[in-house]
């Protein structure tokens, strides 16, 4: 077999690369990349060298490999580098800046062995605490994942509006029997890249042909008897898939529709111990051939004798061992909001408006947290405004008895560290929330001083939105989590789950960690609309995901069961 210089060149310093991957000492490492570039220098054809010893910095080890790739046209020692290291980690050397050192790291110390652990451990704000990342290296890279994809990826927020016209549109269909979401936006992924439905109808046909004149929203890509392929107008990189199964075929459909596709393979594992294979149309006895067949997603999960396993934490397959049926919180669990603006300061609706909407959700609660008067910007309350829209508040309380009405503000934890209220203002309020809206640039130590200034002061109840970040522009500031966490739950103070579609901060990750550190949690909407409200949603599906209980969201306690905490928070 013929082999040319060019090759063998290539050869050794493909050996280099996944040497470093590996991990390899440098003197290891150093050697191939010495080699090829001397085989590079020495001006001889490889049929002209006899001995390739003979040339500086090519030892014997170098050599047999050389001798043994020019052979035979292979590589054991490749081959074998190539088995041992994560495939997923060379298409990452693509993304500028991340050399195979880098990625070495970001594989040994953090378990990244592809394009999509390495977002995941972004988003979780994982890869900054590294040494020589960082907070702007971590943000580059989530860029710089969206164009290695060639996929956009869409905040769930940023698709409401579509979400909200396809299932109208689904609702009024008198043919289809149930839907679902499935997909990334069913397990509340931050990112999404495609929307999935599984519809369950007893007339398929029909309903494809119905779905295919929603002209307004979707255009057909491809057309199958089950599936309906679309792209979103005016988002041509969205694609939107519809799955249409008989009634008897929904849960299995909804199942693997749902995914992902490391919790199907396990299921799929646990399923060949029974002597079974999950396949689109049920799960197949191998024995015998017999389908089975689930009325619901709860059925199958028992079929293999677990619990149900809610959509929003299938992941890797490791929770299929590790959830043992704890409930989490779900929506009808909120019994009020204690985050929310009004056109007081930078909302749109007036006080009454928002307490009258909150009543129609059957809340037992709210608080009202105007910007304080550092946000200038934002219209912030100055003292005298503040106690104008106190009195307001209590003649409210008076005209609308089922409903409670906390007096609060959301307070700006300012630069230099101090609060924008003093304590003799503070302790008129019932509700108190303090938060960060400017010096994002501060260093971690300077961030830390801020909350603590906060987190101890006995009149402040809970960190809004604690890492300020914004999904789609911004990280946020450096937060040490531990130092937060420990402080929270010294000093009992809540921290925010904020169901902002642009904030979801904390994240699913962070809240799960409050949560094992004993924190609690109170999930709100920070709504400067009464249509804003409606996203207690996405906080609650963002909880769900982080495992969190409802035992440890405040805002599920009952209106004296709040007041009670309240008041232990203020004698702590």
């Amino acid at each position: 077999m013929r082999t040319n210089k060019r090759s063998v060149i290539r050869l050794l310093e493909q050996i280099a690369v996944y040497l470093e991957l590996k991990g390899e000492n440098h003197f290891k490492i150093a050697a191939y990349r010495r080699a090829a570039s001397a085989l590079e220098a020495d001006g001889r054809d490889l049929s002209e060298i006899s001995r390739f010893t003979d040339i500086p910095h090519i030892g014997k080890t170098t050599a047999s490999v050389i001798e043994e790739f020019v052979e035979t046209g292979r590589s054991t020692l490749l081959e074998q580098l190539k088995d041992e290291v994560p495939k997923g980690l060379v298409p990452l050397m693509q993304i500028q800046g991340l050399g195979a050192r880098k990625i070495s790291r970001l594989y040994r110390e953090l378990g990244i062995t592809d394009a999509d652990s390495l977002r995941k451990a972004c988003e979780e704000g994982k890869v900054e605490t590294l040494k020589g990342f960082g907070k702007t290296t971590q943000s580059n890279l989530l860029h710089a994942l969206d164009q290695l994809s060639g996929k956009p990826a869409y905040t769930i927020g940023r698709l409401l509006p579509v979400l909200l016209l396809i299932e109208e549109t689904l609702s009024g269909n008198r043919k289809i029997e149930t839907y679902s979401r499935a997909g990334s936006i069913r397990r509340f992924e931050e990112r999404i890249e495609e929307l999935d439905y599984v519809i369950s109808t007893f007339d398929p046909k029909s309903v494809a042909e119905d779905i295919l004149q929603m002209n307004e929203v979707v255009e057909a890509v491809s057309i199958r008897s089950i599936k309906i392929t679309a792209k979103l107008k005016g988002e041509p990189g969205l694609r939107i898939n519809f799955r249409i199964a008989l009634p008897d075929l929904y849960a299995m459909t909804l199942f693997l529709s749902t995914g992902p596709e490391p919790h199907l393979e396990k299921m799929q594992q646990i399923a060949g111990l029974h002597g079974e294979r999950l396949t689109q149309s049920g799960v197949k006895i191998l024995k015998t051939g017999e389908l089975l067949r689930f009325p619901s997603e709860a059925s199958f999960y028992h079929h293999y004798g677990l619990p149900y396993i809610p959509p929003e934490i299938r992941a890797d397959g490791s929770e299929v061992e590790t959830y043992k049926g704890t409930p989490f919180v779900q929506i009808d669990d909120v019994k009020g909001d204690l985050h929310m603006h009004t056109v007081w300061s930078d909302g749109k609706d007036s006080l009454e408006d928002m307490v009258n909407a909150c009543r129609k959700r059957g809340y037992e609660y709210i608080a009202i947290t105007d910007h304080s008067k550092y946000l200038k910007v934002a219209g912030g309350l100055s003292r005298e405004r503040l106690i104008r829209q106190m009195n307001e508040i209590r003649r409210l309380n008076e005209k609308y008895p089922d409903i409670l009405i906390l007096s609060g503000i959301e307070m700006d934890i300012l630069p230099d560290g101090t609060l924008d209220f003093d304590d003799d203002v503070l302790s008129g309020l019932d509700f108190v929330i303090a938060s960060i809206h400017s010096g994002f640039g501060n260093s971690r130590a300077q961030i830390m001083k801020r909350l603590r200034n906060a987190l101890f002061n006995p009149h402040v109840d809970m960190i809004a939105h604690p890492t300020g970040r914004l999904i789609e522009k911004r990280q946020g500031y450096d937060v040490d989590f531990d130092l937060l966490f420990q402080w929270a739950k010294e000093t009992g103070t809540i921290l925010e789950l904020s169901g902002d579609p642009a904030r979801l901060d904390l994240s699913a990750a962070r809240a799960r960690e409050a949560q094992a550190a004993g924190v609690k949690i109170a999930i709100n909407t920070d709504a400067h609309a009464t249509a804003e409200l409606g996203n207690i949603a996405f906080g609650v599906g963002t909880a769900r995901k982080g495992w969190i209980e409802r035992k440890n969201v405040v805002n599920t306690y009952t209106k004296e069961q709040l007041l009670e905490f309240l008041k232990q928070k203020h004698q702590h």
